[in-house]
Protein backbone atom coordinates (compact mmCIF):
# COMPACT_ATOMS: atom_id res chain seq x y z
CA UNK A 1 0.00 0.00 0.00
CA UNK A 2 1.51 3.06 -1.52
CA UNK A 3 -0.15 5.01 1.75
CA UNK A 4 2.39 3.13 4.41
CA UNK A 5 5.34 2.58 1.86
CA UNK A 6 8.19 5.39 3.48
CA UNK A 7 9.91 5.15 0.11
CA UNK A 8 7.27 6.78 -1.43
CA UNK A 9 6.93 10.37 -1.50
CA UNK A 10 3.16 9.90 0.02
CA UNK A 11 4.56 7.23 2.90
CA UNK A 12 7.06 9.27 4.10
CA UNK A 13 3.93 11.93 4.46
CA UNK A 14 1.94 9.59 6.15
CA UNK A 15 4.93 8.48 8.10
CA UNK A 16 5.88 11.79 9.20
CA UNK A 17 2.27 12.65 10.54
CA UNK A 18 2.11 9.33 12.57
CA UNK A 19 5.06 9.60 14.05
CA UNK A 20 3.78 13.29 14.84
CA UNK A 21 0.08 12.16 16.36
CA UNK A 22 2.23 9.94 18.68
CA UNK A 23 4.56 12.22 19.88
CA UNK A 24 2.13 14.64 20.38
CA UNK A 25 0.35 12.19 22.95
CA UNK A 26 3.03 12.58 25.53
CA UNK A 27 4.18 16.34 24.69
CA UNK A 28 0.22 17.25 25.34
CA UNK A 29 0.33 15.10 28.55
CA UNK A 30 3.30 16.86 29.80
CA UNK A 31 1.70 19.69 29.23
CA UNK A 32 -0.63 19.43 31.30
CA UNK A 33 1.35 18.55 34.04
CA UNK A 34 3.29 21.79 33.60
CA UNK A 35 6.26 20.01 32.25
CA UNK A 36 7.85 19.56 29.16
CA UNK A 37 9.19 15.84 27.54
CA UNK A 38 12.22 17.17 25.61
CA UNK A 39 12.81 14.14 23.82
CA UNK A 40 9.22 14.06 22.67
CA UNK A 41 8.92 17.54 22.09
CA UNK A 42 11.54 17.62 19.73
CA UNK A 43 10.61 14.68 17.88
CA UNK A 44 7.26 16.10 17.81
CA UNK A 45 7.72 19.55 16.95
CA UNK A 46 10.11 18.42 13.88
CA UNK A 47 7.71 16.18 12.52
CA UNK A 48 5.03 18.11 12.85
CA UNK A 49 6.50 20.74 10.91
CA UNK A 50 8.14 18.33 8.36
CA UNK A 51 4.49 17.27 7.24
CA UNK A 52 2.83 20.37 7.24
CA UNK A 53 5.85 21.54 5.02
CA UNK A 54 5.64 18.05 2.63
CA UNK A 55 1.78 18.18 2.71
CA UNK A 56 2.57 21.16 0.05
CA UNK A 57 4.71 18.79 -2.32
CA UNK A 58 1.35 17.03 -3.45
CA UNK A 59 0.45 18.35 -6.93
CA UNK A 60 -2.74 20.42 -7.30
CA UNK A 61 -4.57 23.04 -8.63
CA UNK A 62 -5.47 25.94 -6.80
CA UNK A 63 -5.96 26.75 -3.47
CA UNK A 64 -7.05 23.98 -1.35
CA UNK A 65 -8.19 23.66 2.36
CA UNK A 66 -5.12 21.20 3.33
CA UNK A 67 -2.40 24.16 1.92
CA UNK A 68 -4.48 26.25 4.50
CA UNK A 69 -4.27 24.08 7.47
CA UNK A 70 -1.05 23.28 6.31
CA UNK A 71 0.21 26.90 6.21
CA UNK A 72 -1.86 27.89 9.61
CA UNK A 73 0.17 24.36 10.96
CA UNK A 74 3.72 25.61 9.86
CA UNK A 75 2.88 28.96 11.49
CA UNK A 76 1.70 27.50 14.83
CA UNK A 77 4.45 25.25 15.46
CA UNK A 78 7.48 27.63 13.95
CA UNK A 79 6.11 29.89 16.97
CA UNK A 80 6.30 26.94 19.33
CA UNK A 81 9.55 26.06 18.37
CA UNK A 82 10.57 30.17 18.34
CA UNK A 83 9.39 30.47 22.04
CA UNK A 84 10.43 26.80 23.10
CA UNK A 85 14.54 27.01 21.71
CA UNK A 86 14.89 30.67 21.17
CA UNK A 87 12.82 32.52 23.73
CA UNK A 88 13.62 29.65 26.06
CA UNK A 89 9.71 29.86 27.21
CA UNK A 90 10.62 33.24 29.17
CA UNK A 91 7.68 35.33 30.39
CA UNK A 92 4.41 35.27 27.49
CA UNK A 93 6.64 32.63 25.87
CA UNK A 94 5.37 30.14 28.03
CA UNK A 95 1.94 30.61 27.76
CA UNK A 96 2.57 30.89 24.02
CA UNK A 97 4.52 27.34 23.43
CA UNK A 98 1.53 25.80 25.23
CA UNK A 99 -0.97 27.24 23.15
CA UNK A 100 0.59 27.20 20.13
CA UNK A 101 1.80 23.35 20.62
CA UNK A 102 -1.24 22.08 21.78
CA UNK A 103 -2.98 23.46 18.47
CA UNK A 104 -0.50 22.47 16.28
CA UNK A 105 -1.18 18.93 17.58
CA UNK A 106 -5.69 19.73 17.34
CA UNK A 107 -4.65 20.11 13.90
CA UNK A 108 -2.41 16.94 13.45
CA UNK A 109 -5.81 15.26 14.60
CA UNK A 110 -8.22 17.06 12.82
CA UNK A 111 -6.49 16.11 9.97
CA UNK A 112 -6.10 12.20 11.03
CA UNK A 113 -10.13 12.30 11.92
CA UNK A 114 -10.74 14.15 7.67
CA UNK A 115 -8.10 11.15 6.58
CA UNK A 116 -10.13 8.39 8.19
CA UNK A 117 -13.30 9.16 6.95
CA UNK A 118 -12.02 9.05 3.46
CA UNK A 119 -9.77 6.33 3.55
CA UNK A 120 -11.64 3.38 6.13
CA UNK A 121 -14.25 2.44 3.81
CA UNK A 122 -17.07 1.88 6.83
CA UNK A 123 -16.32 5.90 7.99
CA UNK A 124 -16.26 6.78 4.34
CA UNK A 125 -19.97 4.72 4.18
CA UNK A 126 -21.03 7.37 7.42
CA UNK A 127 -20.17 10.18 5.62
CA UNK A 128 -19.39 9.65 1.89
CA UNK A 129 -19.10 14.06 1.26
CA UNK A 130 -17.51 14.77 4.43
CA UNK A 131 -20.47 17.14 4.99
CA UNK A 132 -23.09 14.70 7.04
CA UNK A 133 -23.63 14.57 10.47
CA UNK A 134 -20.92 11.60 11.63
CA UNK A 135 -18.26 13.70 10.14
CA UNK A 136 -19.29 16.76 11.72
CA UNK A 137 -19.76 15.25 15.12
CA UNK A 138 -16.43 13.65 15.04
CA UNK A 139 -14.23 16.88 14.51
CA UNK A 140 -16.75 18.78 16.79
CA UNK A 141 -16.12 16.55 19.60
CA UNK A 142 -12.80 16.68 19.23
CA UNK A 143 -12.47 20.75 18.50
CA UNK A 144 -14.29 20.63 22.33
CA UNK A 145 -11.82 18.26 23.42
CA UNK A 146 -8.82 20.50 22.68
CA UNK A 147 -10.72 23.91 23.83
CA UNK A 148 -11.36 22.64 27.01
CA UNK A 149 -6.93 21.10 27.38
CA UNK A 150 -5.37 23.42 25.53
CA UNK A 151 -6.93 26.21 27.82
CA UNK A 152 -5.80 23.22 31.00
CA UNK A 153 -2.66 22.95 29.34
CA UNK A 154 -1.67 26.95 29.25
CA UNK A 155 -3.40 27.38 33.08
CA UNK A 156 -1.04 24.21 33.62
CA UNK A 157 2.28 25.44 31.70
CA UNK A 158 2.75 28.64 33.17
CA UNK A 159 3.90 27.51 36.81
CA UNK A 160 6.57 25.89 34.38
CA UNK A 161 10.13 27.52 34.50
CA UNK A 162 12.55 27.08 32.14
CA UNK A 163 15.99 25.48 33.47
CA UNK A 164 19.33 27.25 32.87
Amino acid sequence: MTMFNPTTFVGFHTWLSLIAIVAGFPVAAGLLKGHIRPGWTGVFLSTAFATSATGFGFPFNGLLPSHIIGAISLVLVGIAGFALYARRLDGIWRHTYAVTAMLTFYLLLFVLVAQLFSKVAALRALAPTQSEPPFAISEGLLFVAFVVLTWRAARRFTSYRAHA
